[in-house]
């Protein structure tokens, strides 16, 4: 099915561009005036690039393999790991133990995994998930649709959205998602205020 909304992908990629080339120049110039924790140094640290203040990442509702309904608007008020990945993805397989484990950690303090599954089948998914006894949500975008709303060209893709509805880090290719660098920015989203009604 194609998509009816083809600029939104581009721009949205576009401001990772122009995230990019500030974070070049706050590398020649020193950091901006933040006030917010995560800061372009701890977005560096683990590679990601960061977006322009008050970027929002685009809205998208899918099904997972167990059939429930989720939707990124209602998820408000939690930090949100997105990653983008396949079965067929040798990238993808070392990281989605790490998202496990973030997912078992940090559930509770308000950390939402989700894997965006592209184009593959329900039996597919669900062996993999069997495979590396995966427990966090796989939400099945069996068209493409939501990976074209994100731009997604390569795998794993994977984004950070803050508990305000921010879109804060892409990373596009694998990360020590495990690492301390990865738990210093987690943890600091997960610090951050921003609870709302949908938060859960």
């Amino acid at each position: 099915m194609e998509s009816k909304r083809p600029a939104r992908p581009l721009a949205f990629a576009a401001a990772w561009v122009i995230a990019w080339g500030l974070a070049v120049l706050v590398s020649i110039l020193g950091p901006p005036v933040v006030g917010a924790p995560v800061t372009p140094e701890l977005l560096k640290a683990l590679d990601l690039g960061g977006y322009p203040p008050d970027t929002k990442p685009p809205e998208f509702s899918g099904r997972t393999l167990e059939g429930e309904t989720v939707a990124l608007a209602g998820l408000r008020g939690r930090v949100v790991l997105l990653s983008f990945w396949a079965s067929w993805c040798l990238e993808c397989r070392p990281e989605m133990p790490m998202f496990e484990r973030l997912h078992r950690e940090f559930t509770r303090r308000g950390l939402t995994v989700l894997g965006i599954n592209a184009r593959e089948g329900s039996e597919a998914v669900r062996r993999y998930a069997r495979e590396l006894s995966l427990t966090f949500p796989l939400v099945l975008d069996s068209d493409g649709e939501i990976g074209t709303r994100y731009g997604v060209i390569g795998m794993p893709t994977t984004f950070l959205i803050g508990r305000d509805g921010r879109a804060v880090a892409l990373a596009v290719g694998p990360r020590g998602w495990a690492s301390a660098k990865a738990r210093v920015i987690i943890e600091a989203l997960l610090s951050e205020p921003g609870g709302r009604a949908g938060a859960r």
